[in-house]
C-alpha cells in the first residue's frame, strides 16, 4: 500500500498515567476512523516492544522479543493491524536498536542475567561492557545507584520471584548462586557488579548519551541483531506492520552494517532514521533506508518565515539581556565549549575507555612519547570540533582528516598526539568505533540538552539539527533543498512537530512571528525588564520568548498553565546548567526563577503580556498555516505529530505527550466549517486534510514527483512563497502557496502590482473552492487564507 502520510501515536500503558488513563491499541483502534477521514495513510507508533513497568515514553525496552502487555501485546497489535488494513490503511513502528532500559534489573531478563552470572552469563555479550581488571571497579559492572560513597552498607536480603536477592532500597539485585554469605555486605562483595555513589565518574558499560538507565546494546554481532529483531521479524512474516523508524542508528557500532541487515530483514517496506543532520551534511546516498525522520526539513519549514532584516536588532536585544548576540560565531563558540565541558566530565569514563582503545589500535612509534594525559586532552579537542554526530560515513570520508589538520596546525605541540590518535583511526577497529559513538553522545548532550537552553536570541530556531547562528533560511535555500529532497530523497518523512521536539510547531510560529516586528518586542521587553525584573538576564530572555509562545490567547491564566511553566522553566534552567543543574540543583536560584514566572503570569505584568499576545497571534496564525500547508505538500513523506491538525501550545517533553481531545476533532471534521478565517483550528484542520486528500488523489506528484519553484511578480514577490509539484508525464498538477510575511496579508493594498501567473490550465483552490487561471493578483490569491492549494482541474 503506498504510503502517503504518516500519524504519530504516543502510546502508554494506565499505570503510566496519574490518572490511571491508557492509550494503548485499543485506544489508537478507536481513532483510526478519523485518521482515515483526515487523509492520513499509516499510524506512526511510538515503541510497542516491552518497556520498563510504567513508561511514559517506552524507549527504555527491557524485553524486544514480547509486545508490551501494558499497550495490550501482540493480540493488540493483532487487532489494530486488521482494522487499519479494513480502512485502507497501515501501522509504522518505532525500534530502539541502541540500547535497552536497565533502570529495573529485574525486568531485563538479559541485564539481570548479566548482574547475576557476569561474564559467564550467556547475554554478557549482547552488551558494551568493560571487563578488564582496570575498569574502575576491578573488572565487575559499575552500578551508580548509591545516594552516598559507601551507602551499600544499607543492602539486605530479599526475595524476587522464587530468589535470593539483595536489595537497597528501591533498587533489588541478584545474587549469583552460591554465593550468599551469613550477612548482605558479604554476600555483595562476592557479586559481579559493584554499587558506586550516583555521582561518580567510573562507567564501564555504553550508556545512551549519559543516561545510566539505559545500557547500549551490540547490534555488530550476529546473535544479539537476531534475538532482538525477532519479534520485528514475526510481525513481517505476520505483515502486520509496512515500515520502521528506527531510534537513533548513530549511536550503534556499525549503523551502515546494522541498517543493512535491517533492510534485508524488513525488504522493501517503509524505513527511515533518527539521523540528525548538519546544516551543510548530506545523508549519505549508499544507505539502506528512504531517509530521515525529518528534522533537517523541520529547520527549513521554519526558517523561510524568519524576516531577516530582524536579525541585528535582536542580535542586540539578546546581547544586552544575556551577554552574547548569539550569532554564528557565538554559537559555534558556545557548542564548543560545552561539548568539551561534556567529554571531560558527563562523558569522561567513555573518553578514557576511548583513550584506552587508541593506545591498543595503535602501531605509531610516536605513541611511546606522548603522555595518557596529552593524548586525553587532544582527544576531548577533536571531539568538541566535530560538526556533525559522527563523521564514519562515506559522504563525510574526509572531515576526520580536517579536523586534525587544522588542530594540528593551530596546536603545534599537539602534534605527535595527533600523529597516535591519527594511526589508531587507521587501524579502523575499536578506536575508529567509540571516537564515533563519543562524538554523537558529546554533540547531543552538548548541542540539543545545553546550548539551545542556553542560547536566547530567538529560540523558535533551536530545535533538534537547528541552526540558530544562521537566522533564518532563505527563499533560494529553502527552493534548492526541497529539489534535492524530491530527486534523491523522495521518501523521506518530514514533520513540524515531533514527540522530542522543545517547542510545538505553533508555538514556535509565534516566537518566529517576533522577527517581523523586532522593535515593539524590544519595548515589551524592557518594559517587563523595569517592572518584574529576572534573576537571571539570559534565563528571563529565554523563558521570556517560550511563555510569549504559549501565553493563551485570551489571557486567562489557570492554574494548569501555571503548573506547566514552573515545570518548564525549572526543567530549562537545570538543562542550561548555568546557574542549576540537575545534578546539583540551586533551590535558591530556581525558586526565584519560579517566582518570576508566577509574577508574569498573574501580576501587573500579565496585562502587557496578554496585550501583546493578542497581536503576535495575528502575525503567527498565518505562519502556522502556511508552513503546514508546505509540509504537507513539499517532497518527502508527512508526518503529523499527535493533535497538531489543530493549534497546539505544547512544549518539551512531558508537556507534549499529553492526552489529545479526538472527540473534538472528530466533530470538527465532521461539522466542516467554511468560515475558515473566524476559526484557525478550523482553517488548520482544512488545510490538512485538503492536502492529504490531494496526495491521496495525486500520490505521483508527490512522492518521486517534480518539484519547481513558483515566484510571485512585483513590489510584494518576496512576501510569499509557492512550488509546484507533479510528474514529468502530465506535467504541473498541485500548486502550493504561502504567505511568507503575513503583516496585513488579507489587506488588498499590501499586494498591489504583484500577481502570480498559474500554468497553462484551470486551477481549482482546494480550500476555497474558487478556480483559477492565467495572471492572478496575490490580493485575489489570499483572498480567504494566508495560503493556497491549488489542484488542477482535469
Amino acid at each position: 500500500m503506498n504510503i502517503t502520510a504518516t500519524y504519530r501515536l504516543q502510546l502508554r500503558g494506565s499505570n503510566a498515567d496519574p490518572n490511571g488513563r491508557a492509550f494503548g491499541f485499543a485506544e489508537a483502534e478507536e481513532v483510526l476512523d478519523y485518521l482515515h477521514a483526515l487523509g492520513i495513510s499509516h499510524v506512526y507508533l511510538s515503541p510497542i516492544l516491552r518497556s520498563r513497568s510504567g513508561s511514559t515514553h517506552s524507549y527504555d525496552v527491557v524485553d524486544p522479543t514480547e509486545i508490551n502487555p501494558e499497550l495490550g501485546g501482540l493480540e493488540g497489535l493483532r487487532s489494530l493491524a486488521r482494522r487499519a488494513k479494513s480502512l485502507g490503511m497501515g501501522i509504522i513502528i518505532d525500534i530502539v536498536p541502541n540500547h535497552v532500559g536497565v533502570a529495573k534489573p529485574e525486568e531485563n531478563p538479559w541485564w539481570w542475567d548479566v548482574l547475576r552470572f557476569g561474564q559467564g552469563s550467556a547475554f554478557a555479550h549482547f552488551f558494551d561492557i568493560d571487563f578488564r581488571e582496570d575498569n574502575g571497579t576491578g573488572g565487575k559492572i559499575a552500578l551508580p545507584v548509591l545516594g552516598t560513597a559507601g551507602d551499600e552498607q544499607q543492602l539486605v536480603f530479599d526475595t524476587f520471584d522464587g530468589q535470593d536477592v539483595l536489595r537497597y532500597y528501591e533498587h533489588i539485585f541478584p545474587i549469583t548462586p552460591g554465593t550468599k554469605e551469613a550477612t548482605a555486605i558479604a554476600t555483595y562483595e562476592r557479586q559481579h557488579y559493584a554499587l558506586l555513589d550516583w555521582r561518580t565518574e567510573v562507567r564501564n558499560y555504553r550508556r545512551f548519551f549519559s543516561v545510566n538507565d539505559l545500557a547500549g546494546l551490540r547490534q555488530e554481532d550476529e546473535e544479539v541483531f537476531e534475538r532482538s529483531h525477532r519479534m520485528i521479524q514475526q510481525l513481517i512474516e505476520e505483515d502486520l506492520i509496512d515500515g520502521v523508524r528506527v531510534d537513533h542508528p548513530d549511536g550503534l557500532a556499525h549503523p551502515f552494517k546494522y541498517l543493512q541487515q535491517l533492510r534485508r530483514l524488513i525488504g522493501d517496506r517503509w524505513l527511515v532514521i533518527e539521523k540528525i543532520l548538519g546544516v551543510e551534511e548530506p545523508l549519505d546516498p549508499r544507505l539502506a533506508v528512504d531517509g530521515t525522520t525529518g528534522y533537517d526539513s523541520l529547520r527549513e519549514f521554519d526558517g523561510v518565515f524568519v524576516h531577516r532584516s530582524a536579525e541585528d536588532t535582536l542580535s542586540m536585544l539578546a546581547l544586552e539581556q544575556s551577554g552574547s548576540t548569539w550569532n554564528d560565531t557565538a554559537v559555534h563558540a558556545t557548542e564548543h565549549v560545552l561539548k568539551a565541558e561534556v567529554a571531560e566530565e558527563e562523558l569522561s569514563a567513555e573518553v578514557r575507555r576511548l583513550v584506552r582503545a587508541v593506545r591498543a589500535d595503535n602501531f605509531s612509534t610516536a605513541g611511546r612519547q606522548v603522555s595518557d594525559e596529552l593524548l586525553r586532552q587532544t582527544i576531548v579537542e577533536l571531539i568538541a570540533e566535530m560538526p556533525v554526530y559522527r563523521a564514519d560515513y562515506l559522504s563525510l570520508s574526509r572531515l576526520t582528516a580536517t579536523v586534525i589538520a587544522d588542530h594540528s596546525r593551530r596546536f603545534p605541540t599537539r602534534r605527535a598526539a595527533l600523529d597516535v590518535f591519527a594511526a589508531a583511526m587507521l587501524a579502523e577497529g575499536e578506536a575508529a568505533t567509540r571516537f564515533a559513538q563519543v562524538c554523537g553522545a558529546v554533540m547531543a548532550k552538548g548541542v540539543e540538552d545545553t546550548t539551545f537552553y542556553r542560547a536566547c536570541r530567538l529560540v523558535a530556531l533551536q530545535e533538534v539539527g537547528g541552526a540558530p547562528g544562521r537566522f533564518g533560511v532563505s527563499a533560494a535555500e529553502f527552493h534548492l533543498l526541497q529539489q534535492e529532497r524530491a530527486k534523491l530523497w523522495p521518501k523521506t518523512m518530514t514533520t513540524l512537530s515531533t514527540h522530542d521536539t522543545k517547542r510545538s510547531e505553533d508555538v514556535r510560529a509565534r516566537i518566529l512571528a517576533l522577527s517581523l516586528n523586532p522593535a515593539e518586542f524590544v519595548e515589551l521587553t524592557h518594559k517587563l525588564h523595569k517592572l518584574v525584573p529576572a534573576p537571571d538576564g539570559a534565563t528571563g530572555h529565554f523563558l521570556l520568548q517560550n511563555l510569549l509562545g504559549t501565553w493563551p490567547g485570551d489571557g486567562e491564566i489557570t492554574e494548569a498553565f501555571r503548573d506547566r511553566m514552573a515545570e518548564y522553566a525549572q526543567k530549562a534552567v537545570r538543562e542550561a546548567g548555568v546557574k542549576s543543574s540537575w545534578t546539583a540543583p540551586n533551590e535558591h536560584f530556581e525558586r526565584s526563577v519560579l517566582d518570576w514566572v508566577d509574577a508574569l503570569l498573574t501580576g501587573p505584568a500579565s496585562s502587557f503580556i496578554t496585550n501583546f499576545v493578542a497581536a503576535l497571534d495575528q502575525a503567527a496564525i498565518p505562519i502556522s498555516l502556511g508552513r503546514k500547508l508546505l509540509q504537507l505538500s513539499a517532497p518527502g513523506i508527512p508526518d503529523i505529530y499527535q493533535g497538531t491538525e489543530l493549534f497546539d501550545d505544547s512544549l518539551v517533553d512531558p508537556d507534549n505527550r499529553r492526552f489529545v481531545d479526538y472527540t473534538r476533532r472528530r466533530q470538527m471534521l465532521e461539522q466542516n466549517k467554511t468560515d475558515l478565517l473566524e476559526d484557525p483550528n478550523a482553517a488548520k484542520l482544512a488545510i490538512t486534510q485538503a492536502v492529504l486528500q490531494a496526495r491521496a488523489e495525486f500520490p505521483e506528484s508527490f512522492v518521486g514527483g517534480t518539484y519547481q519553484a513558483v515566484f510571485a511578480q512585483g513590489p510584494g514577490e518576496a512576501r510569499c512563497i509557492g512550488f509546484a509539484r507533479g510528474t514529468q508525464a502530465e506535467g504541473h498538477t498541485v500548486i502550493s502557496f504561502a504567505v511568507r510575511k503575513p503583516a496585513g496579508w488579507n489587506d488588498p493594498t499590501s499586494w498591489t502590482d504583484t500577481t502570480v501567473t498559474l500554468p497553462p490550465g484551470v486551477w481549482r483552490d482546494a480550500l476555497s473552492g474558487r478556480t483559477l487561471s492565467g495572471t492572478i493578483d496575490c490580493a485575489e490569491l489570499f483572498a480567504t487564507l494566508p495560503c493556497c492549494l491549488l489542484l488542477k482541474d482535469v
